[in-house]
C-alpha cells in the first residue's frame, strides 16, 4: 500500500487554505482516492447512515462512505479540495451524488449544525490546543448509537515508522487523543498505536498511527439498545 496518506516531510500544520488550494489545484489527486485503511476497516461493518469527515480534503473517505449509502458531509477548508469532491461524487455517484455534502469551513471556528452517526478525523497533524479544540468539536457531533473514528501519525512514528510530518509538535497518541475527548459522554472502544504497511522504493515498511475510536451510548429513555459495532467488543 502506498503512503499517499501524508507524504514525508509534510509541513502541514503551517499551510494556509490558500496554499493548500494552490498545492490541490497543482495535481489531478494530492491524496490517495481509495479509503483510508483504517476507515476501511472499522466502517464497514457499521450499518450506513450519516457521516461527518472533518479534515476531509479531496473527499476519499466521504466519498467511500456516500458509495455504501451513507449521506456523508465533508469539511475542509479548501474549496479547491471539496470541488474536486463533488467532481468525483457526481462520475462516481451518478443521481446519488446528493449523498455528498461538502461545507467550505476552518475547523477552529465550525460549528456542526448536527449530530452524526459517524464523525471521522483522520490525518488532521496540529499543535495540541488546536487539535483538542477541533476533536472536542467533534466529540460532541456524535450522535447516541453513533461512533467517532480518530486517526493520526503516532508520536512514535517520527523515530520507529515510515513518512509523515516530522515536526514532533503535530504528532500525538491515542492517549492524547482519549484526554482530548474526556468528559463528553464517549465510551473508549479502542485506542492504541497501529502499524500500517509502506511500500517503499526501498522495500516494505511500517508507518505507525494512532487508531482511536469512540461510541456514544443511546439513553435507555429511548428505548433502544445501545449500538456497538462487533469489532469494538
Amino acid at each position: 500500500m502506498l503512503d499517499r496518506d501524508r507524504r514525508e516531510g509534510d509541513d502541514v500544520a503551517s499551510m494556509t487554505s490558500q496554499m493548500w488550494n494552490e498545492r490541490y489545484a497543482a495535481s489531478q489527486a494530492v491524496w490517495s482516492i481509495t479509503p483510508n485503511v483504517w476507515v476501511e476497516q472499522v466502517a464497514a461493518d457499521l450499518p450506513a447512515g450519516t457521516a461527518l469527515d472533518l479534515a476531509a480534503g479531496e473527499g476519499r473517505n466521504a466519498l467511500w462512505l456516500a458509495e455504501r449509502g451513507w449521506r456523508a458531509t465533508a469539511v475542509d477548508f479548501s474549496a479547491v479540495a471539496l470541488d474536486r469532491a463533488r467532481t468525483w461524487a457526481a462520475q462516481r455517484l451518478g443521481p446519488g451524488a446528493d449523498r455528498l455534502a461538502t461545507v467550505v469551513a476552518d475547523l477552529l471556528e465550525y460549528t456542526p449544525d448536527a449530530q452524526f452517526d459517524l464523525v471521522l478525523v483522520v490525518y488532521l497533524q496540529l499543535p495540541a490546543d488546536q487539535r483538542g479544540t477541533i476533536l472536542r468539536t467533534a466529540a460532541r457531533a456524535v450522535a447516541p448509537g453513533g461512533h467517532l473514528l480518530v486517526v493520526a501519525h503516532d508520536s512514535d512514528n517520527l523515530a520507529h515508522g515510515y513518512g509523515g510530518p516530522q515536526d514532533p509538535a503535530v504528532l500525538y497518541t491515542a492517549e492524547d487523543v482519549t484526554a482530548d475527548v474526556a468528559g463528553l459522554g464517549l465510551d473508549v472502544v479502542r485506542a492504541e498505536a497501529v502499524r500500517r504497511p509502506v511500500d517503499t522504493p526501498a522495500g516494505p515498511r511500517h508507518a505507525i498511527d494512532v487508531l482511536a475510536v469512540f461510541s456514544r451510548a443511546v439513553k435507555a429513555a429511548a428505548g433502544r439498545g445501545r449500538r456497538t459495532a462487533a469489532w469494538g467488543e
